[in-house]
């Protein structure tokens, strides 16, 4: 039967936890630059874009050239703290996604960080196969909270934005797919349970889901 819907993801905190190596990345930053970064920075900035927690949250540049290198730099540390440590797909992740397949529902990545970053996560985890599409910081003018990389992954996938369910993590990332018109999951890895406003559905892994209770929510099975 042909699927009615699409499975629009974010990247982290969601298919896998790269929290540590992130807040690590922005840590080495910090060090090579001599800036302090304030208590609590981490969690405040999560799902938002480096070229705005930089200039909006920690006030360190106005420059937007300035801002340009020391992201880049931030993101290929990342890239080396994931070399030396290694990453992971959260629990549930990769039975999730075989259920999405077995149903013939598409799916599509729509994440605030590079581009580099989600290839390389995705051959270390092998989960290639199972998107058709990725989305990320440079494919949009504006970040999340804006909708524009959930609806960017609709268009390519081809499938309204209503018809689209996004799996997130963050508030920014919430308030985007809502404003996209999209149903939204919040996956409690980042935040606590309670503390995503506005999901459609609370989850601790992604394997608690079935396809066909999702389906309900567009009228008919996939």
């Amino acid at each position: 039967m042909k699927a009615t819907w699409a499975a629009v993801f974010d990247w982290d905190g969601v298919i896998l936890d790269s929290s540590r190596h992130h807040e690590e990345s922005w840590e080495r930053l910090a060090k090579e630059v001599g800036r302090v970064l304030p208590e609590g920075h981490f969690l405040r900035g999560f799902g938002r874009r480096n070229i705005e927690i930089m200039r909006d949250m920690l006030k360190w540049s106005e420059s937007a050239a300035e801002i340009d290198t020391l992201s880049r730099r931030k993101e290929e540390l990342y890239r080396e703290v994931v070399q030396e440590r290694g990453i992971e797909p959260l629990p549930g992740v990769k039975c999730w996604l075989e259920r999405l397949e077995k149903e013939g529902i598409r799916c599509g990545i729509g994440s605030s960080t590079e581009d580099k970053n989600v290839k390389l996560g995705l051959g270390l985890l092998g989960l290639e196969r199972f998107f058709r599409t990725a989305v990320t910081a440079g494919d949009v003018q504006r970040g999340k909270p804006a909708p524009d990389v959930f609806l960017e992954v609709a268009r390519r996938l081809e499938v309204s934005p209503g018809r689209c369910v996004v799996f997130e993590d963050a508030p920014a990332g919430v308030e985007a797919g809502r404003a996209a018109g999209m149903r939204v999951v919040g996956v409690t890895t980042t935040h606590p349970g309670g503390h995503l406003e506005g999901v459609d559905r609370e989850v601790e892994r992604l394997d608690e889901l079935e396809v066909s209770e999702l389906s309900e929510w567009f009228g008919r099975s996939a």
